[in-house]
């Protein structure tokens, strides 16, 4: 079938989404209205007893002895670097190609934020940068687990180690990906280091339908004290111990994610096969290159993100525009060349992989919902603007 002809055929059956939340509500429906009006019917809106369950059982598919829900993964950030008691002026390494969350809370909580590079082919924050930008400052580092995989988190505990440094993953994109140590040993993103934090923005890989979040702990005591903080400081109501924040997990939304929790590990298929299909129709084209999978650790494909190697990434963006495909650039600006963090003395070239990648990258459509029909015209239309252009 001709291209354009085909276009009309698929726009007329639905359009094209980076995420198709509705349609994938629909295949759980039953589910999600009965934990709703279960919600509704016993009117236990703030810490009612699905927001316990939801803990319990997202710490047991994480192996791990605490799982702390809260507001959102901001604030998941926020509390984990007030549970570990950073002070002001103590120093944050974080990857500089990320979303502005990772760094916001360090600056809000008046510690510095220390940019650093990412490895060119996996986005993630590279172990060399790290090495080379610890001071006698320096107290944690945030690896981020960028698009669906973890960062080389072997490599970044022993840096860690070696100068007693905390380690606080930032694995709002990467929930249910596994990480392999040398040795075998598995564990998922998240649960490596000395806290993990998550979101469950409705885009993400286990969304809620508003916001959520929750952090991953081990140790006993951290995890209570994160608890006490996040609800303003108080064990017994009324008495409060520590300088505390308000921010819990919605009871209505925790019951959602009771829902989702038990397709997660579907919906990380899903999301590979959709990988699979663009890899294999996408594969030896000299002008993109594809998204790299880190030797030890799985993916799970929050996005399916291209470089564009030989032309203006924007083109093609908006050449599958005019064909009702959309596509996301995550993200534009590096964050140490970011208007709000001049302060910190960073200037265009500093961090020259990052700066390369922000001019080049490009998500396409990837969710769970998606069907052969949808992606082989997402890829006859990359194609063909490589063709046209004699990109190819």
């Amino acid at each position: 079938m001709p291209l354009k002809a085909n276009l009309m055929k698929i726009t007329r059956q639905y359009t094209i989404q980076m995420v198709d939340l509705y349609g994938q509500y629909l295949r759980l429906k039953d589910e999600i209205d009965a934990a709703i009006a279960d919600v509704i019917e016993t009117s236990s809106y703030i810490n009612g007893p699905a927001v316990g369950q939801f803990a319990s059982e997202l710490a047991e598919y994480n192996n791990i002895k605490h799982a702390v829900p809260c507001a959102n993964g901001t604030d998941a950030l926020q509390l984990a670097m007030m549970g570990l008691e950073l002070r002001h002026g103590d120093e944050v390494i974080v990857p500089s190609f990320t979303y502005v969350a990772t760094a916001e809370v360090i600056a809000l909580l008046g510690l510095t934020p220390v940019f650093v590079d990412v490895d060119p082919d996996t986005f993630l924050i590279a172990p060399q940068s790290i090495k080379d930008s610890i001071t006698s400052r320096t107290k944690a580092i945030v690896p981020v687990h960028l698009y669906g995989q973890c960062a080389d988190m072997e490599a970044i505990l022993d840096i860690a180690k070696a100068h007693s440094l905390f380690v606080i993953e930032d694995t709002a994109q990467a929930i249910g990906a596994e990480f392999t140590f040398s040795d075998g040993t598995k564990k998922k993103a998240g649960t490596i280091g000395t806290v993990g934090t998550t979101s469950f923005f409705p885009s993400k890989n286990l969304g809620c339908y508003g916001d959520g979040g929750a952090l991953f702990v081990q140790d006993e005591n951290l995890a209570r004290k994160i608890q006490v903080i996040a609800n303003h400081g108080q064990r017994v109501k009324y008495y409060h111990d520590l300088v505390g924040v308000n921010s819990r997990l919605d009871t209505m939304q925790a019951a959602i994610l009771r829902v989702k929790l038990r397709e997660l590990n579907n919906y990380c298929s899903k999301r590979n096969r959709t990988a699979d299909f663009y890899d294999k129709q996408l594969g030896n084209l000299a002008a993109l290159t594809l998204p790299q999978r880190m030797a030890n650790s799985s993916h799970v494909f929050h996005q399916y993100t291209l470089k564009c190697n030989t032309f203006n990434r924007d083109d093609l963006k908006q050449f599958l525009a005019d064909r009702g495909i959309p596509s996301m650039v995550y993200y534009p600006v590096p964050l140490h060349l970011q208007k709000a963090y001049r302060s910190y003395g960073y200037t265009e070239g500093d961090l020259p992989v990052s700066e390369d990648l922000a001019a080049r990258v490009l998500s396409l459509p990837i969710h769970t919902e998606q069907q052969e029909e949808e992606l082989r015209f997402i890829t006859d239309s990359v194609k063909e603007f490589l063709a046209t252009n004699n990109l190819a």
